[in-house]
């Protein structure tokens, strides 16, 4: 294992439900122990970790009397709330037996797009993780409607990854990699170790998700690796099974995929994090051709005249999306004004109007630029 830096290594392990659970659906022990083991190895090196745990509904599906895992929100809801206490009650007892404290932390989307509670999980986290505690991250299943869920704890781990500044996200799965084909179906398939840009033909490869008891699909993976990448961090995506993973992982020697983050990966700071990625954009601003592509190409900010449209109401502050005539998606931004008043700006001539900056580049983050849909 590489010795640490005077800084300290951030890392965000994520483990899916399948890496966790038995064929039959219930918490395998052994599984659980594998990965704690390992993660506290990690611990007594001097790494800090933080580690997004799925297989709550999948470890509570069974003790709720469903043979099947359930497909109704309720039943899935309620057996979250079953399995969430047993993954943490032995968690808990593991870490312990190595020393190390564990904490049980659950997100919903809604604690990432409002700005507030956003800083808040991410002051909660830093605490932990100085204190030397191992933050156990999940979805909170148990309260979470559709329309709030992450979608899956591959996209939830690369967020969490990104408002601690982690120096590397691990994804564990039941597959050792990505491939230039599915490996289900092609043998001759092969693993692709390093990738440091992830093009359309690797998003197009993209399969499902590969069990039964998970969400995750590569294309999940994928996404998450993209996230953290425009975050400037690095991701290794590997088979949970495999003896060892966590510490080659780190040490950059295990089997898998590594997202290599380069010189010229784009690196988002805290505020164009929450904007791109958390946020819940409230209305839109269509603006013209010119100022389209010069958003990109030269830090352009958006000014009163080059807006064509407003579209839904939102206040001063709010964040909103930005398209073309067309429709086109260009990005998010944080607006200077409410829809009213901007209304109001563009039945006004004049040079003073026309001078009025309506978002400022340092708060606009363009898709153009990180080949990525912001607000996922």
């Amino acid at each position: 294992m590489t010795p640490l830096n005077n800084k300290q290594k951030r890392v965000v392990i994520k483990v899916g439900s399948s890496s966790l659970t038995s064929r039959h659906g219930e918490i395998s022990r052994r599984k659980l122990e594998k990965l704690a083991d390992e993660i506290a190895l990690l611990k007594d090196e001097g790494y800090e970790i933080v580690f997004v745990s799925s297989g709550a509904v999948a470890a509570g599906y069974r003790k709720l009397g469903c043979i099947d895992r359930p497909t109704s929100l309720p039943e899935k809801q309620a057996a979250a709330s079953i399995g969430q206490g047993l993954l943490m009650e032995a968690y808990s007892e593991i870490f312990l037996s190595h020393g190390y404290v564990a904490s049980q932390i659950l997100i919903t989307r809604s604690d990432f797009s409002d700005e507030i509670r956003y800083h808040n999980v991410r002051n909660t986290l830093n605490v932990l993780l100085e204190r030397g505690i191992i933050p156990i991250v999940n979805e909170n299943d148990t309260v979470t409607v559709d329309r709030l869920k992450f979608g899956d704890n591959d996209t939830l781990s690369a967020k969490v990854a990104g408002i601690i500044e982690a120096d590397q996200l691990i994804i564990l799965s039941d597959i050792d990699g990505l491939y230039d084909s599915d490996p289900r179906k092609n043998n001759e398939a092969k693993l692709l170790e390093r990738v440091y840009e992830i093009t359309p033909e690797i998003e197009e490869g993209a399969g499902e998700s590969g069990s039964h008891v998970g969400t995750g699909g590569m294309k999940s993976k994928i996404d998450a690796a993209k996230i953290a990448m425009a975050s400037g961090i690095s991701t290794f995506l590997g088979k949970a099974s495999i003896a060892n993973i966590l510490g080659d992982a780190v040490s950059g020697r295990a089997r898998g995929t590594y997202f290599k983050v380069t010189d010229e990966t784009m690196n988002l700071n805290q505020k164009k994090q929450w904007i791109a990625f958390h946020s819940g954009p409230e209305g839109e601003l269509v603006i013209n051709q010119r100022v389209r592509m010069s958003i990109a190409d030269h830090k352009h900010s958006i000014y009163s005249p080059d807006i064509e449209e407003v579209k839904g109401q939102f206040e001063k502050g709010a964040v909103i999306r930005i398209i073309d005539h067309q429709g086109e998606r260009i990005g998010l931004g944080v607006v200077n004004y409410s829809n009213e008043d901007l209304e109001r700006l563009r039945k006004i001539t004049g040079e003073k109007v026309e001078s009025l900056e309506v978002v400022h580049f340092d708060d606009l983050v363009c898709e153009l630029e990180l080949s990525l849909p912001v607000g996922v």
